[in-house]
C-alpha cells in the first residue's frame, strides 16, 4: 500500500535537511516512537506504540538509511518491525525529500510503501491514510517547534527544551479515522447512483 504525505516548515531548506538526518532529534517528533538503539550511522532500532480505541499495537524494529543524497535533499530508509505480542508485522520503504519554498520554507514530501500483515491488515487503506496524515501534521508541528525554539536559542548554546510529539492514542484518533472511512464509504454508494 502506497501512503504519501507532506507539509511545510517555516525554515531555510538546509536546516531542515540538517535537522531531518539526526536521528536523536527527529524521533522524538515521530509520535508514539522511541529511539532504543543506534547501531551505526545509517541503522537504528526503536519501538512504536499506536493505540487506535480498543486496538493497540506495539512494534519493535530496525530502520536502515540506504540511500542519501546531500545534494537532491532525498533519503531512503528501509523499516521492517514486529508486533511485540505477536499481533502482526510490518515492512516499509520510505522515500523522503525536501524543497525549497518561497520566503525561506521547506516543504518536505514523503512516499511510504507499506507491507502489513496480522492484526494491522485489518485497516483498510483509507484509514492508514487518514491516520497517517493525522501523525504527519504532529510530526510536522513538532519539526517546526523545535527547529522555531534552536533559532531562538543563542549561538553556542542549545534550546531550552525539545517538544516531542504525543504518542498515537486513544479512542477520538480511532473515531476520526472510523468517520472518515464511512464517509468515503457513502460517498462511493451515491457517487455511483449521482
Amino acid at each position: 500500500m502506497l501512503v504519501e504525505n507532506e507539509f511545510a516548515v517555516m525554515a531555510p531548506i538546509e536546516r531542515v535537511w540538517a535537522y531531518l538526518l539526526d536521528v536523536e532529534r527527529i524521533a522524538p517528533c515521530m509520535p508514539g516512537a522511541e529511539l532504543t538503539e543506534t547501531v551505526d550511522e545509517s541503522t537504528w532500532k526503536g519501538k512504536v506504540t499506536i493505540k487506535l480505541g480498543p486496538v493497540g499495537l506495539s512494534f519493535a524494529g530496525t530502520v536502515s538509511m540506504t540511500e542519501r543524497d546531500d545534494a537532491g535533499h532525498r533519503v531512503v530508509l528501509k523499516a521492517q518491525g514486529m508486533e511485540q505480542r505477536g499481533r502482526g508485522a510490518a515492512s516499509a520503504l520510505v522515500t523522503a525529500w525536501a524543497e525549497a519554498e518561497d520566503e525561506g520554507s521547506t516543504r518536505v514530501r514523503f512516499s511510504q510503501d507499506i507491507t502489513v500483515s496480522g492484526a494491522v491488515a485489518q485497516y483498510s487503506r483509507g484509514m492508514m491514510q487518514d491516520v497517517s496524515g493525522k501523525l504527519t501534521k504532529q510530526f510536522a508541528d513538532c519539526l517546526q517547534a523545535n527547529l522555531a525554539a534552536q533559532e531562538a536559542a543563542r549561538p553556542g548554546e542549545e534550546p531550552a527544551r525539545q517538544v516531542t510529539a504525543k504518542p498515537v492514542a486513544g479512542l477520538r484518533l480511532g473515531i476520526w479515522a472510523l468517520l472518515r472511512a464511512v464517509g468515503r464509504f457513502f460517498k462511493r454508494i451515491f457517487g455511483r447512483r449521482g
